[in-house]
């Protein structure tokens, strides 16, 4: 049986605070990269850069023979000034791991570490992948593209994520939909310019606006089925050179977030049918620019019903938190789910005695100690599916 090295825990404290003050941006994880590999050299753990700046570490164990999972982190920050005050606070300005890639990338090291010293105990193979760009909306589709789940074929996949709104060290995890797909929209309403004191003589792209975003809060409410979560937000306007002047353009740009294929793909043709008429209604023309974004996650339900199990074995029975909805955020770990059976998790950070901010805000933080807990649940995972060589069904 595998056993936790206790003098890793500080290791993992060190890579942490080291990635955390040289945050880097989606697909320029360049040090990053460099990092990782240098700290699978310094445990003799043989690694394959993937495309610029990507890693993955693929683990045999000794006959070779079994299933084929896959274990993924993402490894890039964010476009955010932090304002945490850390004493290892990024020295990126600008850049902040406010999203805890950080900790994931840590937490898949630690896995990896135990993994490899301990191969003699896998059948199969678990093959570790450091996935840059994930806040760009497409690296594990590239990826996928490029053959990081052949060679040999994965069966499996699962990743992890840090939560602010679970308990400190306990798990959230629920089979079917995790979270929402992410589509994205910019559309331009075209009118007629004018003065504002006689607006009969104009066509107004800023009313129309308006009466667009309207219309679209209709169609979530009332053309979706009401127990399917949607959401159709317009995040941003640009109209008008002028408050007397009558605006012949108005840009607006939105997402739209749902757990399923069926209303994903309904929701879209509705969204031209119903755009088109609200603007044409009111003299007006429009065009639109619509991003097939990243499809929801959607867990398999047997591999969580494994990994469930293991967490309990690590964590303790009563860690394992089964959530009632989705999450209407997006990872791009969809991509991974869409292509094998796959389970994607929270990992609580939540404490009652400190400030516990949201992901993606400047001020978010989380206690190290959950890093060796995320580690221990990922490796001995791997160890339940793969020495068990459990069937997917």
């Amino acid at each position: 049986m595998w056993q936790w090295e206790n003098n890793m825990t500080e290791q993992l404290y060190r890579i942490r605070r080291h990635l955390h003050q040289f945050p880097e941006l989606s697909f320029q994880e360049h040090r990053t990269c460099a990092y990782i590999i240098e700290q699978l050299k310094a445990w003799e753990i043989p690694y394959k850069q993937f495309g610029a700046t990507g890693v993955i570490v693929d683990i045999y164990g000794e006959s070779g023979k079994g299933l084929h999972l896959a274990l993924r982190a993402d490894i890039d920050a964010l476009p955010i000034q932090e304002e945490t005050a850390l004493p290892f606070a990024s020295r990126q300005p600008g850049i902040m791991h406010a999203c805890g890639h950080d900790g994931h990338t840590t937490i898949l090291l630690g896995a990896v570490y135990h993994l490899w010293k301990h191969r003699s105990q896998l059948s199969g193979m678990v093959r570790c992948i450091f996935q840059p760009g994930e806040e760009a909306d497409g690296a594990a589709k590239q990826m996928i593209e490029q053959g990081v789940l052949r060679n040999p074929n994965i069966d499996t996949v699962v990743a992890l994520h840090l939560w602010p709104y679970l308990p400190f060290g306990t798990v959230g995890i629920k089979s079917e939909a995790m979270t929402a797909s992410c589509d994205d929209f910019v559309m331009t309403v075209h009118g007629k310019s004018g003065h504002g004191a006689r607006p009969h003589q104009a066509v107004d792209a800023i009313a129309i606006a308006a009466e667009v975003v309207r219309a679209l809060q209709f169609l979530a409410t009332k053309r979706c089925d009401p127990v399917e979560p949607v959401v159709i937000h317009v995040g941003r306007i640009q109209a008008g050179t002028a408050n007397n002047i009558v605006a012949d353009q108005a840009r607006l740009e939105g997402t739209i977030r749902t757990t399923t294929q069926h209303l994903r793909e309904q929701v879209k043709q509705d969204f031209f049918t119903f755009v088109t008429h609200v603007v044409e209604s009111f003299g007006g023309k429009v065009s639109i620019r619509y991003a097939d974004g990243i499809p929801p996650v959607v867990n398999d339900e047997h591999v969580c019903n494994v990994l469930a199990q293991s967490i309990r074995k690590m964590v303790g029975t009563d860690a394992v938190y089964t959530l009632k909805s989705p999450s209407m955020g997006a990872d791009d770990f969809g991509y991974f789910a869409q292509e094998v059976a796959g389970a994607y998790f929270r990992l609580g950070i939540r404490k009652e005695d400190t400030n516990t901010y949201d992901l993606h805000h400047p001020k978010f933080q989380f206690d190290e100690a959950i890093l060796p807990v995320g580690a221990k649940i990922l490796t001995q995972f791997a160890f339940d599916w793969l020495t068990e060589g459990v069937e997917i069904t």
